[in-house]
């Protein structure tokens, strides 16, 4: 399980209570929201029976064995089990080729064959199919569900196919039948406008799920109007399912369909909803066990069919819902499919008030939104369309397994062009010759490379920029004899991918990253003859300004080229202090022209009062909030401070800037000030005249511990030591002193300026931020992202 953040953590039970309390909170939580999954899965379950040609009651039978057996065997503990909307088209042509008990049979038959893949443990290799099939299957069978139940809504009934009823269509638009499509107006109005209602009202109202809301509108607007209406038969045992007739292979393709799109959609939907599930805190249950997980929608399968239910998969729309209801163990949807057996034997009477209209347009919206925008932009930002659209096509034109089986053609004929297809091209740029390569470079480009190389003259300046990402050993080898055979000539030749960042580098280079200091960083280390002197600080630093024109440079001058045209405009303007380890980029992950940065001994904050020598900082306040419009400025101290320590040290000896000497004042671990300066430092020197800026901050943490009200305090940890009380206590001095200069003034009284304090622990690596109000630096905590 994934490690807690502090915040969450939580004191251990009272003696005595034992494991009692988490165990009751959880039950509590894991109540609720099988309350909330049983609502949705109510309404869907019937909605996709209807859709499917199945009796109503298999809907039923489905979500309860999907909740009480998927739910104990398997291995995504949060995820919902019930009628699979992936499989609605798949299941309509089985109950209208080989009858309902048949029908049965295949599920029964499909979850052994899962069952046997998750013993197999192959449930990972399911995942190794490109996102863009699996998003085109599932947005094709969200087209076919959408036409086929919009005939529904229109007082109709669907036809077999998806041409047809679109070929149907224009007759129903122009003959519909106004209370069915009322009641479906109504359905989908409800659905779409209940997660956007407004207002304190709204947000209580959006408790209720929406499918319910729908239906439960739909069903009060329907009352007497001449609609067709849920019928359930008297709940019995099914008759047992009966093997299909028709030829041996036609049933092992609909077996194969069944287990393949059920085990597609319950994988996926297993991934989504663990990765919900590691955001939230409180959880008892880990990661889940995909094999497990598959194992156990085989054997829901198995009881579902035997029970005269339909197909089975996990469905991320209700296991979402499961988490973010609060669930925190398997129990809720265990309770889930409980409450959902319950219902069938006990409120018949109120299903069937329920219109078929409104179960019809509840799982025509639920089509439509499987046919997902985000999806599409997704696989063409990664030119995968034209595999996604294919998949579509032959989905809605032919079934799913030969949707699937398109997908996979179209992926592995794109994916050998691309990697058979190379463009070479040679052109004269001034004195130089470009030689560009536009895609994968591998041995059927060998011969084009050597005729476009062949045309360069000897002693030429040659750049080779290759556009691809992938080079074989052939292409490799041809490259770099005749960049070796060319150099032996006289010749210049550099490689270089797209961007101009260089990709071929000696095999001596270090891979560094651009913080690394320079005592690690051999890619900033000038080459010297071994028995020559260490270089000196100005090599290193040249070294280093060679480093960023070679590694950096080629990355952020399109960006740099963008802020020369149109000038910086930052929001922020940060404060802090001039110590070499405080490396503000680093910090705060930003890039050029991201922050106005001021860095001053001490991050000190002159009054507006104090004389002209202290201008400095006072312009570089003005200018950012004048000029530039800033919206925030933070001032940040830092842990280990030389000018903290001075100034610690001046009020112990009665000399401010006594210990600073030493190093120049700032950057001094604690006590290392004192013991490096021997004599009192010339109280007029500059140094000494700064540090008086930070008297106010010293007297201020004097005053705290005099009169003991007002502490500055961590709310992770108790403060340290003096040092860094003083640092805390300066943050909070500083923005004082800011809050004196007439322009941060009145923009923050404007409210269009905000002042934040930091402290950062350098030894730590760890960031705090300033709460003003309760006087408490709280550690800033790494994010989770949503990459659902």
């Amino acid at each position: 399980m994934q490690p807690q953040p502090p915040s969450t953590h939580r004191p251990p039970a009272a003696e005595g209570s034992g494991p009692q309390a988490p165990d009751q909170s959880t039950w509590r939580r894991d109540l609720s929201a099988s309350l909330v999954i049983f609502l949705i899965a109510v309404p869907l379950s019937l909605g996709i029976a209807l859709a499917t040609g199945a009796p109503l009651q298999a809907g039923l039978v489905a979500a309860a064995v999907g909740g009480i057996v998927a739910g104990l065997l398997g291995g995504a503990p949060l995820q919902v089990s019930g009628a699979a909307t992936g499989l609605v088209v798949v299941t309509a042509e089985l109950v209208g080729q080989y009858g309902w008990r048949a029908t049965c049979a295949i599920t029964a038959l499909a979850g052994l064959t899962q069952f046997a893949l998750g013993a197999a443990r192959v449930a990972r290799g399911a995942l190794a199919v490109s996102p863009a099939i699996v998003h085109g299957v599932l947005a094709g069978i969200g087209v076919t569900i959408a036409l086929g139940q919009l005939h529904v809504v229109l007082g109709d009934t669907p036809n077999s196919s998806a041409l047809e009823n679109l070929a149907a269509l224009p007759s129903e638009l122009s003959h519909p039948h106004p209370p069915a499509l009322l009641v479906g107006a109504v359905t989908a109005a409800v659905l779409v406008a209940w997660p956007r209602l407004p207002g304190r009202a709204g947000q209580w109202l959006r408790t209720v799920p929406a499918p319910l809301a729908a239906v439960a509108a739909a069903t009060g607007v329907s009352t007497g109007m001449p609609v067709p209406r849920v019928s359930l038969p008297e709940w019995r045992l099914q008759a047992l399912p009966a093997l299909p007739d028709g030829p041996v292979l036609g049933i092992f393709a609909a077996v194969l369909t069944v287990t393949l799109v059920a085990s597609m959609e319950s994988l996926l939907s297993a991934v989504a909803v663990d990765r919900l599930r590691a955001e939230r805190a409180g959880m008892q249950e880990g990661p889940a066990d995909l094999d497990r997980e598959l194992a156990g929608q085989g054997a829901a399968n198995v009881v579902s069919g035997l029970l005269g239910g339909l197909p089975i998969a996990g469905g991320a729309i209700r296991g979402s819902a499961n988490v973010e209801a609060g669930a925190a163990s398997r129990k809720s949807t265990v309770l889930h499919g409980l409450w959902v057996l319950l219902c069938a034997g006990l409120l018949t009477t109120v299903l069937e008030l329920i219109p078929l209209a409104a179960l019809a347009a509840l799982v025509m919206v639920v089509g439509v939104k499987m046919v997902s925008f985000a999806h599409i932009k997704h696989v063409q930002r990664h030119r995968e369309f034209p595999m996604y659209a294919s998949t579509l096509g032959a989905v809605v034109l032919f079934g799913v397994l030969q949707g699937v089986a398109a997908g996979i053609v179209v992926t592995a004929f794109f994916s050998l062009r691309r990697l058979a297809y190379t463009r070479i091209t040679v052109e004269q740029d001034g004195a130089a010759h470009m030689v560009r390569v536009s895609g994968q470079l591998t041995f059927l480009a060998v011969p084009r490379l050597s005729r476009a190389l062949a045309q360069i003259p000897a002693g030429a300046v040659v750049i080779v920029e290759l556009g691809g990402s992938f080079m074989d050993h052939t292409a490799y080898d041809t490259l770099q004899s005749w960049t070796n055979a060319h150099r032996a000539r006289g010749g210049w030749v550099t490689l270089r991918g797209r961007g101009g960042r260089p990709i071929a580098e000696p095999v001596s280079t270090h891979a560094c990253r651009p913080w690394t200091p320079w005592r690690n960083h051999h890619c900033t280390r000038p080459a010297v003859p071994v028995d020559a002197p260490a270089p000196g600080g100005g090599q290193q630093l040249l070294g280093g300004v060679s480093a960023f024109q070679r590694n950096t440079a080629p990355l952020v001058r399109d960006e740099l080229a963008r802020l020369a045209r149109e000038g910086q405009c930052p929001t922020q303007l940060f404060l802090t202090c001039a110590d070499s380890r405080l490396v503000t980029s680093m910090i705060t992950s930003s890039g050029p022209g991201d922050l106005f940065t001021v860095r001053n001994v001490g991050n000190l904050i002159p009054p507006p009062a104090t004389d002209g020598s202290c201008d400095s900082v006072g312009a570089a306040v003005e200018y950012a909030v004048e000029v530039l419009k800033v919206s925030s400025i933070t001032v940040c101290g830092h842990s280990g401070c030389g000018a903290m320590q001075a100034l610690l040290d001046s009020a112990v000896q009665g000399t401010t800037g006594r210990s600073a000497a030493g190093r120049g004042g700032d950057g001094m671990a604690p006590g290392a000030a004192a013991s490096r300066s021997k004599a009192p430092a010339d109280p007029q020197t500059p140094l000494v005249r700064w540090l008086r800026h930070g008297r106010p901050s010293l007297a201020r943490m004097q005053r705290i511990g005099r009169l003991g009200r007002g502490e500055v305090a961590m709310a992770d940890r108790p403060v340290a030591d003096a040092l860094e009380r003083l640092a805390l206590v300066n943050v909070m001095q500083q923005l004082d002193h800011l809050m004196a200069h007439d322009c941060v003034a009145r923009r923050v009284a404007e409210g269009s300026l905000q002042l934040h304090g930091m402290y950062f622990h350098v030894g730590e690596a760890q960031a705090y931020v300033l709460d003003p109000p309760s006087r408490t630096f709280t550690a800033v905590r790494p994010e989770v992202l949503d990459a659902v």
